[in-house]
């Protein structure tokens, strides 16, 4: 019995202590019903975007996406609700009675403002050690942080916020991370950031900060990272930085900072990190400044003198960047064994290559010595850098034999040796490099014949050997390098047949100033060429008419050649040069230079024969058109194969757009009809054609065609490729061409837009429709690309990318309503089986970002370039490539110093007004931070938008 008793007594303890660890482990019934309450809120704001979409209202909080609670389940110590397009901001002071919370992070919403209660309410909580509003759309003066005692780390960067900061924030005793990067806010930098000057992390980039770096900063001993670049700060760094023990980073990038740099930066231990690229120092480069540290950039500014013979060889250096200054004197021998990265182009440097430590440099992958005034030879050594990836000596006064010891660089995939005094013939070694994607020996006296095992070259993209002294002919393993887009070989000795070139050729086959005769080979015409340059040889006989039908053809050159006949008749598009071929008639009637007799009779065989063609073109057609409207059908499912469809056949048309007048207005087949008649033929870009339809309610409709037989679209069924365009057809931007239709035949897809009547942004801005664009119009379109690709980098479902952004991609619905158009591609196109190489995906000449010829990959960042140079059209004038000389490029060279930024300018509105010109100058510093060299140092769309917002 008594045993009995002891049981019992035993269970009942058991389970009391049972009952109160189950009780102790749910959080409190006010917690619970704080979160219920969120996920009231959540729930109605946020629609399919629902965080909690599956899970049960009553179930634990703690065990909801987002929320993390202690270790025991009794109280919420985490919020973390990024990503989640919240706009309404009524949850947040509930957020607040939550007096256990430790961290909130609300990052990368639609947020526009947050309740005075929030501030009034969380300022209390003792254990509040991080806030994260960054990514939202906050605006007006940073609110007053008073309280948040234990606040440790605070992010609201990436925001709307504008005007000074004073005391906002001196109450936040334990302040360690500040991060308000990518907002407008204007002044002078803040120093009054926590009582206990406890900072160790101060983000400030991407704003309009003005004013000198102040020496107040130093207070704040335990300062690890600064990073204060793209503002307008002025004056010249500190002396008193190099007090800062601790610091690791320092990034001053893009602002207008004078005078030399510190030799006191040279004395901090910890330094790891010093940019200061873009800016305006000139003075020389301190002796001991790499002692410590990894990675060094002072490139674009003008800094002078000779290298410090100590600087490349910092036993912790990893990168070195000094290109575009002017800096003199010899490359220092002794180079660090770490360096990965050095760049020391475009500077005023003499003397050999070093030769001592090249040996040494294992981990050299990109080497840039280009634009100086370096003589000898390459020296031998450079092939032990075996990870080398990029070597450019282009432009100096190198002599010599080009070494075969070049063959060993396996991992090379940019060769540029342009522009020096090399000889003798080009090393059959080079041709090793399996992995070379851009070899330029131009501009040379290299002799000898082009090697025929130039084959061994698949992953070449471009290739330069023109003005050289090569002789022979083109070897016919050249048409093996699938991958070529571009092959330039003018101006040498090279004569016999023209080979099968490479079907991707897209950018441009230059063959002029050579000894080519005969024909115009019919091997172009499988070519997708932009520009095609036969002048200044010996072709005789027509203008071949597939030189008509070549769809891409931009540019033809046939001047200075002995070619007679008729000038057949090409597209609107494509520019003609046939100066200087005596027999050529462009018109019937024409005075030809042959003798009369001969003119006589070919004319008149001229006559017959045009006479003739046009008779049975007319009967194929009136033919065809028979056929074709037989056929013509509309279909809601796909129910034939590919090799079954005859290629005017429509397999499906379909609406995107809910409007009702466009689905009355659009007439599938009357489109189809027009698309046939080259006459309506708008615009024609990489991957696409540009059709004008009428329909019969007299509505115009832009119909876009994307060519199936180019292999480009998305691999798998077509339905993948309707559902991929009924996402987009949801989307709703004035500034975004969306596609409202789109119909599937044999030969394509067609998509239906709205009529942008004023053309492409490069029709308007080049003067090719006559007009003059003013700076107000000018900075409205600048204004609108920016939000344009603001929304499609922010789509909540992931970022819309563009292929191929330029101001020939850029609509105009007016002349100040720009709309950015071929977005759909990211989702359609199959870099994997374009005819063409990846490169061609990348967009145009003039726009590809520098980095893609190493990553292959398209990016933001990478788009954010490419915007920055239709900024750089917009500032200029000028087009993206200018007499062979990439926009970027010059205006990066003619930027170094700031008094000269006027004459980058567009005089035709520069001298409008004062304030036009300051707008236009506080424009090109943001095109300037578009195009940095580093993509990393590259804005966001949202930053590129908030900054010429600020410029106005």
């Amino acid at each position: 019995m008594g045993r009995c008793v002891y049981y019992a007594a035993v269970t009942l303890f058991v389970f009391l202590l049972y009952l109160r660890l189950v009780l102790s482990s749910q959080l409190s019934s006010d917690q619970a019903n704080i979160m219920t309450q969120v996920y009231e809120i959540f729930q109605y704001s946020t629609g399919s975007s629902f965080v909690w979409k599956g899970v049960r209202k009553d179930s634990s909080p703690c065990s909801w996406r987002g929320v993390s609670c202690s270790n025991d389940n009794s109280s919420t110590v985490g919020l973390s609700f990024q990503f989640l397009s919240i706009s309404t901001s009524e949850f947040l002071p509930l957020l607040c009675k939550i007096d256990t919370l430790v961290s909130l992070d609300v990052s990368n919403n639609q947020l526009s403002s947050i309740p005075d209660g929030f501030f009034t309410l969380c300022g209390g909580i003792r254990g509040l050690k991080l806030l994260n509003f960054s990514g939202n759309k906050l605006v007006g003066h940073l609110p007053a942080f008073n309280g948040f005692k234990a606040v440790e780390f605070l992010d609201f960067s990436d925001n709307l916020f504008s005007g000074k900061i004073g005391l906002e924030l001196v109450e936040m005793d334990s302040l360690r991370s500040l991060n308000l990067s990518r907002n407008m806010f204007v002044g002078s930098i803040p120093t009054s950031l926590g009582k206990l000057n406890l900072l160790e992390e101060l983000q400030l980039s991407f704003n309009s900060f003005s004013g000198e770096i102040p020496a107040q900063l130093t207070k704040y001993s335990n300062l690890k990272l600064i990073d204060l670049r793209n503002n307008n700060i002025s004056g010249s760094i500190p002396e008193e930085m190099g007090g800062l023990a601790k610091l690791e980073i320092l990034i001053l990038s893009l602002n207008s900072l004078t005078g030399g740099i510190p030799t006191s930066l040279s004395n901090i231990t910890t330094f790891q990190r010093f940019a200061a690229n873009q800016n305006n120092f000139n003075g020389t480069v301190p002796s001991g400044l790499t002692f410590y540290l990894k990675n060094l950039d002072l490139s674009y500014n003008s800094l002078k003198g000779t290298i410090p013979s100590d600087i490349l060889s910092g036993p912790n250096l990893e990168s070195l960047d000094l290109s575009h200054n002017e800096l003199e004197g010899l490359i220092p021998g002794n180079l660090s064994r770490k360096l990965f990265r050095l760049r020391l182009g475009s500077n005023f440097l003499k003397g050999i290559i070093p030769v001592g430590s090249l040996g040494n440099l294992v981990e050299l992958t990109y080497l840039e010595l280009d634009n100086n005034s370096l003589v000898g030879t390459i020296p031998s050594e450079l092939a032990t850098c075996r990870n080398l990836s990029l070597l450019n000596l282009a432009q100096n006064q190198l002599t010599g034999p080009l070494p075969p010891a070049l063959g060993n660089l396996t991992n090379l995939r940019a060769l540029y040796l342009q522009f020096n005094y090399f000889v003798g013939e080009i090393p059959a070694q080079i041709t090793q490099l399996h992995k070379l994607q851009r070899l330029n020996l131009s501009r040379n006296s290299l002799n000898g014949v082009i090697p025929s095992s130039i084959s061994r070259l698949g992953d070449l993209e471009r290739l330069d050997l023109q003005g050289n002294n090569l002789s022979g002919s083109i070897p016919n393993s050249i048409g093996s390098l699938t991958s070529l887009i571009e092959l330039q070989l003018g101006k040498n000795h090279l004569s016999g047949l023209i080979p099968q070139v490479p079907q991707g050729l897209q950018i441009a086959l230059n063959l002029s100033y050579n000894h080519f005769e005969g024909p115009i080979p019919r091997t172009l015409f499988s070519t997708s060429l932009e520009v095609l340059d036969l002048s200044h040889n010996r072709f005789s006989g027509n203008i071949p008419d597939f030189l008509t039908l070549m769809t891409s053809l931009t540019l033809l050159v046939l001047s200075d050649n002995q070619l007679y006949g008729v000038v057949p008749k090409f597209g609107p598009f494509v520019v003609l040069e046939i100066e200087r071929n005596y027999g050529l008639i462009e018109n019937v009637g024409t005075p030809s230079s042959q003798p009369p007799n001969k003119r006589k009779s070919l004319s008149s065989e001229i006559v017959m024969s045009i006479a003739a063609a046009a008779t049975a073109v007319g009967l194929l057609i009136m033919i065809a058109l028979f056929i074709s409207r037989r056929y013509y059908r509309i279909i809601d499912e796909y129910v034939h194969s590919e090799e079954e469809i005859s290629p005017s056949e429509i397999i499906l048309g379909k609406f995107l757009t809910p409007n009702s007048i466009h689905r009355s207005n659009i007439d599938f087949r009357k489109a189809m009809e027009d698309v046939t008649d080259p006459c309506n033929v708008t615009l024609k870009t990489r991957f696409c054609t540009y059709y004008k339809v009428v329909m019969p309610s007299s509505n115009r409709y832009f119909v876009k065609k994307l060519n199936w037989s180019d292999k480009i679209l998305q691999s798998g069924s077509h339905h993948r490729f309707g559902e991929e365009l009924k996402v987009i057809g949801t989307f709703c931007n004035s500034n975004v061409m969306i596609p409202l239709a789109y119909v599937l035949r044999g030969d394509g897809a067609y998509l239906f837009y709205d009529f942008t009547p004023m053309g492409t942004l490069s029709d308007v801005l080049h003067n090719s429709m006559g007009t003059t664009l003013g700076w107000v119009n000018r900075y409205r379109i600048a204004i609108g690309m920016a939000q344009g690709l603001a929304f499609l980098h922010g789509c909540n479902s992931g970022p819309i990318l563009l292929l191929d952004l330029s101001s020939k991609s850029i609509h105009l619905k007016s002349l100040n309503e720009p709309q950015i158009g071929d977005i759909e591609l990211c989702k359609v196109i199959d870099p994997s089986k374009s005819t063409s190489s990846l490169s061609a995906v990348a967009g145009s000449v003039g726009y590809i970002a520098p980095e893609y010829a190493y990553t292959m990959r398209v990016t933001e960042a990478g788009n954010v370039y490419s915007y920055g140079v239709v900024l750089l059209e917009l500032l200029t004038g000028k087009p993206a490539v200018c007499e062979g000389t990439e926009l970027a490029k010059w205006v990066l060279c003619n930027s170094v110093q700031q008094d000269n930024w006027d004459k980058i300018l567009d005089m035709k509105v520069s001298e409008t007004s004062p304030d036009s010109r300051n707008q236009m100058l506080a424009v090109l510093k943001v095109a300037l931070s578009c195009i940095s060299i580093s993509p990393g140092a590259r804005p966001k769309t949202r930053s590129v938008l908030r900054m010429l917002l600020n410029a106005r």
